[in-house]
């Protein structure tokens, strides 16, 4: 061999891909191909084929792309930021960092639709929303959305559901946050809102249907908003404070001061800044909103046998339920990130956290009576921990002096700075600001000594926080990392077995991926630094920008939305720009088909935007008749169309091109949403399919972890007529957009700091891996398929016989043969050691199976030995030899708790708990026995309970 061979340039390829080359070939000859080109040839359509190789670097072995990116990541000047503007420096605790942030078991989870094996995350997420119910006063609160920007918007959104209102204004106080209001006023154009900016002590002034305040504000200034809500909700409106999750620990709660909803980021408890994200807002309401309040709530229940246990509440809220009628196309939640904050309130408790926030305030009051003694001018003397400085001529200098020693400042124009204290921010450098502001040495005790506080008594907490045990139980780290661990164990993760939710793509996310993300480089950088401070975020950036250009066929991509989801309206929104444009804003009826995400629609309706449903054929593609019919109907006002591809039923449509070329001839244009791209990437090119516009679930095809229900990104890539139409940022603007173009997020590249996971997946895959990904997720997927079809009928299947990456089991004959349910199945597959498939989507009473290309031969035959095995369970329930009301399937799933104590069912215990030989050896216990979920929503609790209830 060669030296060359002998490095292995390709050798993370063997890494991401499970089944070896043996296997390979006994899969191939089980499925009846000849080889992996000829599986391709038999599975897409030949006139969507590339034929060539992606024009991107060749792989790299996981070293050599860890080194080269570390050498990117250096361009970047990590300062000490003191911007402040909603984002601040944290010191994250290690035990968290290490067992939570880095650790696989948190973050390689799906989203917790199967409660009885996620219960240590659906406890961290009621320790989160307990948190936020302390801190806000309200009486519930979600389990987080995507970003303080987007939880204001959704609370604007909300206000129209709620508020009675007949007014089609809502006043947003001017001390707002820049991009909370950027973010805003893109929402409220496509509601028909108008938004009414003003000083708090306008919103009594007008008729509003909702009003949003900030605290405190985003200069700094420290105000009793109580006069002005009353004056507000007096006439009507819905008031909602948007809060600094830190300063709630000192400051009165935003209820005590009468608001109906609190909205936020919690970043500040030990979330890195992150270059903007991911992070976890926050979103908290009065009991009466439940219903009409957007994302997950988590609740308290009772199991099978009336043992406390938790599951997401009113999920019939959800877009998979209500589609257009959903409250908000926000499905996906920042859980690996509430985590991490709630934890944080867990680890440091009630005292620990009012220490954080009182050293932070103390030191800006320091600092603020050390320069109003040099003689200096504050702008505002009511503060938490932002200091504004009226410096006139002098602040250049000033901004340059402090840029010199390593400090990164606000500039607040017309002569003033600002200086916002944080967790992270030290003596030392309390000593070197007010050097660089006053010019003179600082005697920080002296000035400790003589500096009062700047928060009014009135506005001084009162009302006490993180009261439950929870918060007063685990201060030592042993007490901490078993508590941790204890969670841990109650969740089914990617460490444990495959997780097969189709549609989902829950593959490999590779350690070397994982890595770079707590790298100091990318993690600690604001997202307002200077921009000559983060060249090397900008060049990663930049480099992931052009492999998706390659992958996908669009001439640009737009990094900024922070969520599939996100992604959707991101796209949707530039094909609205572009009409209007053109003197078509009337161009409003979206298309889409009856198998679509649930997000489509809701998202189409959050545009104003009328949905046209397309029927389906038999076969589960598009109904081609149907869609020219709708199609000429609506040619226009035809907007857009909404398509999955492959299809969410799973094959690769052979009407594709001749659908979207129905749309162009009608004025439309094509949307495709990119859940899919698994089965795509080097086989085929969305742009070059036809599409317009496309979102990338970097969360599933590109590598980045679910987190147990988020973090996400879902860039779009656009053609060169819609790019001009990509969100910009009104704080930083974006490389290559245009000024003008509001933001959809709150930070101008989306969760910047989770995109090194993608890139470095790509960089370590190269042209020949992603192709041999895709390849690998077919036959991986079809092997599958072929091994269930003679036990379940499969429902869709393409040409030749074949699915594409994913496929879809029908119960519903057996169901009607037995009372077997889907639900059952998915509850005994935990008795053999798995999650279940997506269940009832897109078709109800069926499972949809994705196993993608990072599984191996052997976790593939346990999946089917244990479906297999549940089917001749499913015999033994219809022939009679279990009751129909007593066995493992109906009984699933089988808890610790059943193996203490007698028992009279008519299966054996070995039957119930190890059914098959590979299940003794790895076997998983799920913490409780099945949940009442309608007990949950007719008994909603969202706060914690009483420790006792857990035992």
């Amino acid at each position: 061999m060669t030296l060359s061979q002998l490095f292995n340039h390709q050798e993370f390829i063997e890494r991401h891909i499970g089944p070896c080359e043996a296997e390979k070939a006994e899969m191939l000859a089980y499925v009846g191909a000849a080889s992996l080109e000829d599986l391709v040839a038999q599975t897409v359509p030949a006139n969507i084929r590339f034929n060539r190789a992606l024009d991107i670097p060749p792989a790299q072995r996981e070293a050599d792309a860890l080194a080269d990116l570390k050498a990117v990541a250096s361009k970047n000047v990590v300062n000490k930021s003191f911007i402040g503007l909603g984002y601040y420096p944290v010191l994250t605790p290690g035990v968290i960092l290490r067992n939570v942030l880095e650790n696989p078991g948190w973050y390689t989870a799906y989203t917790p639709y199967q409660a009885e094996i996620a219960q240590g995350r659906l406890e961290a997420l009621l320790n989160f929303q307990q948190m936020i119910i302390d801190l806000t006063g309200l009486e519930v609160a979600n389990a987080s959305l995507l970003d303080e920007a987007t939880a204001a918007a959704e609370a604007m959104a909300m206000a129209r559901r709620v508020s009675k209102s007949k007014s089609n204004q809502f006043f947003v106080d001017s001390r707002v946050l820049p991009q909370t209001l950027d973010v805003m006023q893109t929402r409220a154009e496509y509601f028909g809102f108008e938004l009414v900016q003003g000083h708090p002590e306008e919103a009594g002034n007008g008729d509003y249907f909702g009003v949003l305040f900030q605290y405190p504000g985003a200069s700094g200034e420290l105000l009793d908003l109580t006069p002005y809500i009353a004056a507000a909700k007096a006439k009507g409106a819905l008031a909602v404070v948007a809060a600094d999750v830190m300063a709630l620990v000192a400051l009165k709660s935003p209820a005590d001061m009468g608001a109906d909803v609190a909205v936020g980021n919690t970043q500040r408890f030990g979330v890195p800044m992150g270059f903007g994200g991911p992070h976890a807002a926050f979103f908290a309401f009065k009991d009466e909103m439940k219903r009409s309040a957007p994302g997950r709530i988590i609740g308290v229940s009772v199991d099978a046998k009336g043992k406390t246990a938790l599951r997401m509440a009113l999920q019939t809220r959800e877009q998979h339920i209500r589609r257009e009628k959903a409250n908000s196309n926000i499905c996906t939640s920042q859980v690996l990130l509430a985590n991490i904050a709630g934890m944080y309130a867990v680890y440091h408790g009630a005292e620990g956290v009012k220490r954080i926030a009182a050293r932070i305030h103390r030191m800006a009051a320091i600092f603020a009576h050390a320069v109003k003694a040099a003689g200096g001018k504050l702008v505002f003397d009511r503060f938490y921990d932002t200091v504004q400085v009226e410096l006139g001529d002098r602040a250049a200098n000033v901004y340059a002096a402090a840029l010199a020693a390593g400090i990164n400042l606000r500039d607040a124009g017309n002569g003033v700075l600002g200086v916002a204290f944080h967790e992270a921010a030290t003596t030392a450098d309390l000593a070197l600001l007010v050097e660089i502001f006053t010019g003179k040495p600082a005697d920080i005790a002296t000035l400790d000594a003589a500096a009062a506080d700047a928060i009014p008594a009135a506005l001084k907490r009162e009302s006490a926080i993180l009261s439950h045990p929870v918060f007063n139980t685990h201060h030592s780290e042993h007490e901490m990392l078993r508590y941790l661990k204890k969670l841990e164990n109650r969740d089914l993760a990617m460490n444990h077995s495959m997780i097969s939710l189709g549609s989902c793509t829950m593959k490999l996310n590779a350690t070397s991926e994982m890595i770079p993300i707590t790298w100091p480089e990318f993690a600690n950088m604001h997202p307002f630094a200077p921009r000559e401070q983060t060249a090397g975020y900008l060049e990663m950036i930049e480099g992931l920008q052009q492999q998706l250009i390659a992958i996908t066929g669009f001439d640009a991509i737009s990094i900024q939305p922070n969520s599939g989801a996100q992604g959707e309206y991101a796209g949707l929104l530039a094909i609205r720009r572009f009409h209007a444009s053109r003197g078509e804003a009337h161009r409003t009826i979206c298309l889409i088909p009856q198998s679509a995400h649930g997000t489509n629609p809701a998202t189409a309706q959050m545009l104003g935007m009328q949905v046209v449903v397309v029927k389906t054929d038999d076969n589960g593609n598009v109904d081609m008749a149907d869609m020219r019919a709708k199609a000429e109907q609506h040619a226009a006002n035809l907007g857009a169309l909404m398509i999955t591809y492959p299809s969410t039923h799973g094959v690769f449509e052979e009407g594709i091109k001749e659908i979207c070329e129905i749309v162009h001839a009608a004025g439309g244009q094509v949307y495709m949403d990119g859940a899919n791209m698994n089965a795509q990437v080097g086989l085929t090119r969305p742009a070059d399919i036809g599409a317009d516009v496309l979102h990338m679930n970097l969360h599933k095809t590109f590598c980045i972890p679910h987190g147990g229900g988020g973090p996400g990104m879902g860039p779009i890539g656009m053609k060169s007529h819609l790019a001009p139409f990509m969100a910009n940022h009104v704080v930083s603007a974006v490389p290559g957009a245009v000024a003008g173009q509001g933001a959809v997020s709150a930070a101008p590249f989306g969760s910047a700091s989770i995109l090194p996971i993608s890139y470095m997946y790509i960089r370590m895959m190269g042209a020949e891996g992603m192709k041999h990904a895709t390849e690998m997720a077919l036959l991986n997927a079809n092997y599958l398929m072929k091994h269930l079809s003679g036990h379940y009928p499969v429902l869709y299947t393409g040409r030749n016989g074949r699915v594409a990456h994913e496929c879809i089991i029908d119960l519903r004959p057996l169901k009607a043969a037995s009372g077997v349910t889907e639900v059952d199945v998915a509850k005994r597959l935990m008795d053999y050691g798995f999650h279940a498939p997506t269940m009832s989507f897109p078709v109800a009473g069926t499972l949809m199976i994705e196993p993608t290309e990072s599984e191996s031969k052997a976790e593939l035959d346990h999946f089917i030995a244990a479906m297999l095995a549940i089917r001749q369970e499913i015999d033994k329930v219809q022939n009679g030899v279990w009751p129909a009301d007593n066995n493992p399937l109906v009984n699933a799933p089988h808890s610790k708790a059943d193996i203490a104590g007698e028992w009279t069912r008519p299966y054996s215990r070995e039957e119930a708990f190890f059914p098959l030989p590979y299940v003794l050896e790895n076997k998983f216990w799920p913490s409780v026995n099945r949940i009442d979920d309608v007990y949950g929503d007719r008994n909603l609790i969202c706060s914690c309970p009483s420790i006792d209830s857990y035992q």
